[in-house]
């Protein structure tokens, strides 16, 4: 029997601490050699239909499986289908809007736990949507913050967002008028816009500030300048092969010299203590991400066995085949 969960189902089911151990853990098992993530593939439709499908294998865990969404007049659809390693079993349907925007905002808070500095206390993010939500909340579970600007190109929503995002957080959050002001002075800076063109210049960031690029994974979108990439002294990623197919932010800057990308490493090789996450007070560090399909996957098998503790979700007959005569 195959377990259905609804995007209600998951939200009673998944928090952020979770979020974030089941992500951390799926990035051991990538460095490990445990776990393995095939890039996203996309189909385009007339009239800018997106079908989006990506896989990842957890042998250490048992679990493999993919995401898959379409996208049509904005609206995107997200499901997530589980199966067991061992047998092929489809274990669980699960609708993955709210996973996906956990999941994303969890190798955040991973990033920024172990490439920002310990003393960190000022964020400044850019961008005010939806995924932003989830960006402050994972980086907040990381760092004790004292303060955070945000901006976004529309005030009304600014303002929205500051105000929702202080109440939830216990935590004051200011509006900024510019991407700049948002980033000034600022220990940790996170990007997280639909934008084409660069919205963060390296001229704004002050020694130490640790980078977290996240809104763009399509080769040609950018959010950082290309100053923001060679001021780097880490530049991290969650997939290298991933990244050289989608991450805009570092295709652009790396055209004219390929061995740019000598300088990239995965996040999963700091993460499990391969290579720091950053040498010294001052340095700037630079998390690229574009998202994997392993964090999927991680984050899938602890919603569905909390879902089955909890007795939630519908379960269904789906692939419970009779044997073959």
């Amino acid at each position: 029997m195959t377990l259905m969960l609804t995007e209600e189902d998951v939200r009673v089911v998944l928090d952020m601490p979770t979020t974030i151990e089941a992500v951390e853990e799926s990035f051991r098992r990538q460095a490990a050699g445990d776990s393995w993530p095939q890039p996203r593939r996309r189909f385009e439709l007339p009239d800018r239909v997106f079908l989006n499908y990506m896989a990842a294998a957890d042998r250490a865990g048992g679990w493999m499986g993919l995401k898959i969404y379409t996208v049509a007049s904005g609206k995107a659809r997200f499901v997530v289908l589980l199966y067991r390693a061992t047998t092929g079993e489809l274990a669980a349907l699960i609708e993955a809007d709210f996973l996906g925007q956990m999941r994303t905002g969890a190798a955040t808070g991973i990033a920024t736990k172990y490439m920002s500095r310990p003393d960190a206390r000022f964020a400044g993010i850019i961008g005010t949507g939806l995924q932003a939500r989830t960006q402050l909340q994972a980086i907040g579970e990381v760092r004790r913050f004292e303060r955070v600007r945000a901006f976004g190109r529309d005030p009304v929503r600014r303002a929205d967002f500051c105000s929702e995002m202080s109440e939830r957080l216990g935590l004051q959050i200011v509006s900024a008028s510019s991407a700049e002001e948002a980033v000034h002075d600022a220990d940790v800076v996170v990007t997280i816009t639909n934008s084409i063109k660069p919205v963060l210049s390296a001229a704004w960031l002050a020694p130490g500030t640790h980078v977290n690029a996240v809104g763009g994974n399509f080769a040609f979108r950018r959010e950082l300048e290309a100053d923001v990439v060679s001021r780097a002294a880490v530049i991290a990623v969650d997939s290298k092969e991933q990244a050289q197919m989608e991450a805009g932010d570092l295709i652009e800057p790396f055209k004219q010299d390929p061995s740019g990308w000598d300088r990239v490493c995965e996040l999963a090789q700091i993460v499990s203590g391969k290579l720091p996450g950053r040498g010294a007070a001052d340095q700037i560090t630079l998390f690229k991400s574009v998202g994997i399909a392993t964090w999927d996957i991680a984050v899938a098998a602890r919603v569905f066995e909390r879902a089955e503790h909890e007795g939630l979700g519908r379960q269904v007959p789906l692939g419970d085949l009779p044997p073959a005569a």
